[in-house]
């Protein structure tokens, strides 16, 4: 093996009688789960459930705090300050750790969902909100961020360690950025094309942008979104297209505690 690289998927996304992706099916194909924490889906129950079913597989278990918008799947950008946006992240870590500690387990890491995640990408006095609530939870907590963006460089300026993600089956744009879902051609939902971008990210440090030229992409972890109807078969054959392209996945080691 001649590369470490972590597999995340966003779990947990179902909530009452309403049920969302084949958590069971992926848990046991990827390293670290982002576990939604009930603002922009899941629930009480949920929660507990994902934990122990990332206990039981050996997968690292994280929060995945979102806009409070259970009705847009958090997927809506929304106007908060950043006090409130701070608020509304550690209360979520919060309401995770607990199922997290009840299990006998800590969270691992931080991840932002949906349209929290892409405005934190670009906004630097956002992302230094969601990068407080992180540290003043834990600072041991790894925050997951888009490569490049200025999640992670507000994650390192509070000495944060930081995971820089990329995504197997979203289109980037020239700039690094990620193609807006509303977009033709932002999702990747071919499997075999999707692995192959994967691949190349793991292996080359680039993905091909939407208009056909070569981007720059250094990952830390891969993203296999839930959501999808084939979410357990896409992640077991990325898992087995890394494996065979000797990447080794695995989930980033936490820092030892500074306080």
């Amino acid at each position: 093996m001649n590369r470490i690289l972590d597999l995340n998927c966003d779990l947990g996304e179902s909530f009452g009688a309403w049920r969302l992706g084949d958590d069971a099916g992926v848990l046991p194909h990827v390293s670290s789960a982002n576990i939604a924490c009930g603002f922009h889906a899941g629930d009480p129950q949920t929660m507990r459930a994902t934990v122990a079913l990332a206990l039981a597989h050996g997968v690292a278990p994280g929060a995945q705090p979102g806009w409070p918008d259970l009705v847009g799947f958090g997927r809506r950008a929304l106007a908060a300050t950043p006090a409130e946006t701070y608020a509304i992240v550690l209360f979520q870590i919060g309401a995770l750790a607990a199922f997290a500690q009840a299990a006998g387990i800590r969270l691992a890491h931080v991840k932002p969902h949906g349209a929290l995640y892409n405005q934190a990408a670009r906004d630097r006095v956002l992302a230094g909100a969601v990068a407080q609530a992180v540290r003043d939870f834990d600072p041991r907590l790894i925050l997951f961020g888009l490569a490049g963006s200025a999640l992670i460089e507000a994650g390192r300026a509070l000495g944060l360690t930081v995971a820089r993600e990329a995504f197997a089956d979203r289109r980037y744009q020239a700039d690094g950025s990620l193609t807006p879902r509303d977009q033709p051609g932002a999702l990747i939902n071919d499997v075999d094309a999707a692995v192959a971008q994967a691949l190349r990210i793991a292996t080359r440090g680039e993905a091909i942008a939407i208009d056909g030229a070569g981007v720059a992409v250094a990952a830390d972890t891969l993203c296999v979104h839930g959501d999808r109807p084939d979410a357990a078969l896409f992640a077991g054959r990325l898992r087995q297209a890394l494996e065979a392209a000797n990447v080794r996945v695995i989930a980033p080691a936490p820092p030892e505690c500074t306080r």
